[in-house]
């Protein structure tokens, strides 16, 4: 390009190395990704603690049961939905492909499968309380059916996000182990 104290090479003005100075799209999408799968993990983990403050509180009886009724039965097999998300957590600092595998995985059993099973749990006392204005069980007011319906709906979201936002970091990843390998 240039000698130290010498004339540049002929044909550049010193700014073709702009092209050297870019990140691999595939680095910049997995920054990008493990970000929004950090914050997912995070309203992950704050829906999560509702839950088990729901579960501590109506077992304790800490307030009266008409402010905070017994959990349902598939809030205790939910509260194993922390561990995928703890998986996917340690995926990172190392591109760690098994951990976040796993954490896949068992986000389909351990989280997904819960949601399923609770919205089919709860479906019957929906139906009463839309076609009949009865509700059985409360929290702080509020029809328990419709406040874990709620719980259902966000959490399968945040689930939902969490897998597809996986997918694509792992694809990320593989695209980048494919490049290494062919040099």
């Amino acid at each position: 390009m240039a000698s130290r104290g010498g004339p540049r090479a002929p044909g550049t003005d010193g700014s073709d190395f702009q092209h050297r100075e870019r990140v691999a799209s595939h680095y910049q999408m997995s920054v990008t990704l493990k970000s929004e799968i950090k914050k997912l993990i995070y309203t992950h983990v704050v829906i999560w603690l509702l839950l088990l403050a729901q579960m501590v509180v109506g077992h304790l009886k800490l307030l009266p049961h008409d402010q905070v009724a017994m959990p349902y039965q598939w809030e205790y097999p939910y509260l194993l939905s922390i561990l995928p998300s703890l998986l996917g957590l340690l995926s990172f600092p190392r591109n760690n492909i098994s951990y976040l595998v796993l954490s896949m995985i068992s986000t389909g059993l351990f989280s997904i499968a819960p949601l399923i099973y609770g919205a089919m749990e709860m479906f019957p006392m929906a139906q009463q309380l839309y076609r009949h204005g009865k509700a059985y069980r409360f929290i702080f007011g509020f029809s328990a059916v419709s406040v874990m319906y709620l719980v259902v709906v966000v959490a399968a979201q945040v689930h939902g996000w969490q897998l597809y936002y996986s997918k694509k970091l792992l694809d990320s990843w593989f695209t980048s182990t494919q490049e290494k390998k062919k040099k």
